[in-house]
């Protein structure tokens, strides 16, 4: 685990601005989000290349991990699993609208010929954030729970074993940039090293204009 210095802030005007879902002057909201349920945010920090946000602890539901040397193959599975729990295949019978993004968490091998670790969260929408559907396949969990910033950047295409682990060395390579800054600072967090997470916005027939997004959580 390592500090983070989090940068350029005036906390009166950023937390005023309290823009639910939008960067101030940075990422525009999801497309889709306008049409769907999203998980709902507020943005701290824009910055050129990521920006940083605080989420709402709200509920869940989570595959179990899926083990796989493929990330395209470990997300469609386990998207799998949870379409038919929202199309019905749950305790209660209930058909859950879709939202977004799909969030997937990601524990890198840490050895050659080694599998990763993937778990596939659905975001519950309001109707049930109180009580979730049940299901032997998927289980309620509330994010981000102590993770109390998120360090987010944005990037197009399909997200996929070529291109997310390159986002994610962008990602780190902007925030210790940043790091140099000491006039503006926040405050300093612990980011959690063991995994980080890539969002989707889009179903897998959506062939333009893609948002995805890859994640580093800090405490």
């Amino acid at each position: 685990m390592r500090n983070l210095a989090v940068v350029i802030f005036t906390v009166a005007s950023l937390l005023a601005a309290g823009c639910e879902g939008k960067g101030v002057g940075g990422y525009e909201e999801a497309a889709n989000c306008k049409q769907i349920e999203c998980a709902p945010y507020e943005v701290v920090l824009s910055h050129d290349e990521f920006e940083i946000r605080r989420y709402e602890n709200a509920s869940w539901v989570a595959t179990p991990p899926i083990n796989s040397t493929s990330y395209a193959d470990a997300v469609n599975k386990g998207f799998g699993i949870l379409f038919s729990y929202i199309q019905g295949n749950n305790k209660q019978g209930a058909k859950v609208e879709m939202t977004g993004p799909v969030l997937v968490d990601v524990f890198p091998s840490t050895g050659p010929f080694c599998n990763s670790s993937f778990v596939v969260h659905f975001y519950v929408p309001k109707k049930y954030q109180p009580d979730p559907p049940l299901s032997d396949q998927v289980h309620p969990v509330r994010m981000p729970g102590s993770h109390t910033y998120a360090a987010v950047k944005r990037f197009g295409g399909f997200s996929g074993d070529s291109n997310f682990p390159a986002q994610a060395a962008a990602l780190d390579k902007s925030l210790k940039a940043a790091e140099g800054n000491d006039t503006n600072v926040l405050r300093n967090h612990k980011r959690v090293t063991a995994w980080y997470s890539v969002a989707g916005y889009n179903s897998p027939f959506e062939i333009f204009s893609r948002v995805n997004e890859v994640i580093f959580w800090y405490d």
